[in-house]
C-alpha cells in the first residue's frame, strides 16, 4: 500500500445525467469525468478517475491540472 505524502484539494461538479445517474466532473483535469447511481457513488468514482488521470498526466509529463478560477458576474434582478 502506498503512503500518501501529499494531498490535493480539487473541485468537482455533480449534476444529474440524462440517464438518471449523477455525473461527476473535475474541471481542473480535462476529460476527467465519471458517474454513479448516487452522489456518494459518483464521488467515489470521480476520486478513482482523478487518481488515474493524474497518473497518466504525470507519465506524459503534462501539467497535473489546468488553472481554474472563480469570477464574479452580475445577475439580472
Amino acid at each position: 500500500m502506498k503512503v500518501m505524502e501529499h494531498s490535493l484539494k480539487i473541485t468537482v461538479t455533480l449534476e444529474p445525467g440524462e440517464d438518471g445517474y449523477i455525473v461527476a466532473e473535475c474541471p481542473a483535469i480535462p476529460g476527467c469525468v465519471s458517474q454513479g447511481k448516487t452522489k456518494d457513488e459518483a464521488l467515489a468514482n470521480i476520486r478513482e478517475a482523478i487518481m488515474a488521470c493524474l497518473e497518466v498526466r504525470a507519465e506524459q509529463k503534462l501539467p497535473l491540472t489546468v488553472e481554474t478560477r472563480e469570477i464574479e458576474i452580475p445577475l439580472a434582478a
